[in-house]
């Protein structure tokens, strides 16, 4: 299933997000479940990750400029089940290229060692090589 790029049609848009981010975005070979704590929901996929935030896939919208505590879960290399919870905020919202789901942007707020690590252990793990 493709999903595209966000700001794929809007090159200027694509220009902005680029200068703003000061972290190299690291895209997974899989999708990551992550949920809303607060309402057990879950909200979509991870398309994307780093130590600063992330880009998430749903099939619903989600309010830009909301603190959301978040769940994501997946397997660690030996099969077994890992999570990390932590808070970030929606920075931005758009439609996919396909518009039966949506991106949208999260800033991680001061993510502590405890959820740095896991992060980048699930980057090393599940993050495509393209240096």
């Amino acid at each position: 299933m493709y999903f595209g790029k966000k700001y794929q049609n809007n090159p200027q848009a694509e220009q902005a997000a680029d200068d703003r981010r000061a972290m190299r975005r690291r895209h997974l070979i899989f999708y990551l479940r992550v949920w809303d704590v607060n309402s057990g929901q879950m909200l979509g996929h991870i398309v994307d990750l780093n130590t600063e935030g992330l880009m998430l896939i749903s099939e619903q919208p989600i309010e830009v400029g909301k603190i959301f505590e978040l769940e994501m879960r997946w397997q660690n290399s030996e099969g077994e089940a890992e999570q990390i919870r932590f808070d970030a905020q929606s920075r931005w919202s758009n439609n996919d290229v396909n518009d039966d789901f949506y991106d949208t942007g999260f800033q991680l707020i001061a993510p502590s060692e405890t959820v740095l690590a896991p992060i980048q252990t699930v980057i090393r793990q599940y993050g495509f090589t393209d240096d």
